[in-house]
């Protein structure tokens, strides 16, 4: 018996296959090989073809089935996760009317700035936890300013992993967790935030049905079980956003507990059960996986857009296209505080850690006579571990403040340089295990099948592959490299 994950990313879509008795994953591929592409047609959007999307699901299904000559009618359940307040728009035909406006696109700032004025920001904050800022809703508000034909248009919104599911199962459905990410859902009053909804001039009608995060949401249609090589009627059981997936995936669930992630962009993602905010919307808080109106779980969330992406930037012009564990190797033959060579990572749009700005990415301090490729590089992975710093100091006035952060050993948590560079910076005991997206979404689809009779079972294989205690490197030299850090962050700000 066999569970199946999606892990819809901007840079690459995952497929996962897992044995439901053992927990292991028995293959897994993604595609593009290289990073999706993002359209960004003025400066600060970005958009993306969600038919993109399908296709390369296509293409990493394709393999995992043929690598292990699975049978289709052997996949009990499918779960999905995807990246998050993207905004996908459908008329009647189910066609999208337009590309994606995905979550890195900032368009749509100063209109959520005006809608935090207008509806009042203490009632903003206290229902919906979060200034409107340049979420889904924002996005759907300047098509409606902007596009005005193509608002018309459309019959239902979604966000890019409701968007996989229509196309999976052919219905048009989204979650309690989904909404809150796209600022339309109320939690002083448990329902769709009419208060947006109205300031928007938004009829609810757009809103798909809601269905719980873990349960059964639909079945693969005939139509896309031709197409994907998948069997008709297997069940749709498990949705959720990138980062509130990631924590399931590290069995991060209860108050207290902290995942992060460093793909595309980097989160720290934390778990509260009160009902906290920042005054700023710099850090924000969404409906957790496990969330419920009796027993709250939010997820507090620190996001930075330039994580990633800065690296992969870096590979594609700095390089000559170093493999990125030769590029780790390069960063760690350099000392902390990459004497005196300071990045900020913030050139991937507006960052609402920065109040929503966008001040670009910075490279100072440069000095042609002492810096080479490898203090750029350690210069840049530095800098994407402050900016988690500085968001994170600002976690702890929502009462998140982590002793132990847990991570799949991926991505960014790969170089020693950066998670060694974490531990000494925060104080906190970095965990990496054995997971990623696409295997939390498979098991979170065990769950919402009732495969797994609760979230322990689910996680009862996790694998802890690597503990990195704080303290243990330099943390002297990388406190001081911080606040030089932090002194050519805030003068970047005060000219911006």
């Amino acid at each position: 018996m066999y569970l199946l994950g999606f892990d819809i990313g901007s840079s690459s879509v995952k497929a996962s296959l897992i044995d439901s008795g053992s927990g292991t994953t028995i293959a897994s591929s993604y595609y593009p090989r290289q990073e999706m592409a993002i359209t960004a047609r003025q400066p600060g959007w970005a958009e993306q073809d969600p038919g993109l999307w399908w296709e390369n699901l296509k293409l990493a299904l394709g393999d995992v089935m043929q690598s292990t000559k699975t049978d289709p009618r052997s996949i009990s359940a499918i779960g999905i996760s995807y990246q998050m307040h993207g905004l996908v728009m459908v008329d009647r035909n189910y066609q999208v009317i337009r590309p994606s406006i995905i979550w890195c696109d900032s368009r749509a700032a100063s209109i959520g700035d005006q809608a935090f004025a207008s509806i009042g920001e203490s009632r903003c904050l206290s229902s919906l936890l979060n200034s409107p800022g340049n979420f889904t809703a924002s996005k759907l508000k300047w098509v409606k300013e902007f596009e005005p034909a193509n608002f018309e248009k459309i019959y239902k919104i979604m966000l890019p992993g409701d968007y996989i599911a229509m196309r999976l199962t052919g219905d048009i459905r989204t979650t309690v967790t989904g909404l809150s990410e796209g600022i339309l859902w109320d939690f002083k009053n448990h329902g769709l935030a009419r208060m947006v909804l109205d300031t928007y001039g938004f009829d609810d009608s757009v809103i798909p049905d809601i269905v719980p995060v873990f349960g059964h949401q639909g079945y693969v249609s005939a139509l896309a079980a031709n197409d994907l090589g998948l069997a008709p009627g297997t069940p749709v059981t498990y949705r959720a956003g990138d980062q509130p997936n990631n924590a399931l995936s590290l069995n991060v669930l209860q108050p207290g507990e902290v995942a992060a992630t460093a793909g595309t962009s980097g989160v720290v993602y934390g778990v509260s059960s009160e009902i906290t905010f920042d005054p700023a919307s710099r850090v924000n808080t969404f409906a957790h996986v496990n969330h419920t109106e009796n027993e709250p779980r939010l997820g507090v969330l620190l996001c930075i857009n330039g994580t990633g992406i800065l690296n992969a930037w870096l590979r594609k012009n700095a390089t000559s296209l170093l493999g990125y564990e030769e590029m780790n190797q390069l960063a760690a033959t350099v000392s902390p505080g990459s004497e005196g060579l300071v990045v900020l990572p913030f050139g991937n749009g507006a960052e609402r850690v920065l109040k929503n700005k966008d001040i670009g990415s910075v490279i100072s301090g440069l000095n042609y006579n002492i810096h080479t490729q490898a203090h750029l590089l350690r210069a840049a992975q530095e800098g994407i571990v402050f900016s988690f710093k500085y968001g994170m100091e600002i976690m702890e006035s929502t009462g998140i403040q982590p002793k132990v952060i847990r991570a799949g050993k991926a991505n960014m948590f790969l170089s020693p340089v950066f998670r060694e560079t974490l531990a000494d910076i925060t104080g906190a005991t970095i965990e990496l295990y054995n997971t990623d997206g696409s295997a939390g979404a498979a098991r979170g689809a065990g769950i919402g099948a009732g495969i797994y009779a609760n979230f322990g079972e689910a996680f009862a294989h996790l694998k802890k592959l690597e503990t990195i205690e704080p303290g243990n490197f330099k943390p002297e030299e990388t406190e001081a490299a911080y606040a030089a850090w932090k002194e050519v962050l805030e003068n970047q700000m005060k000219s911006n």
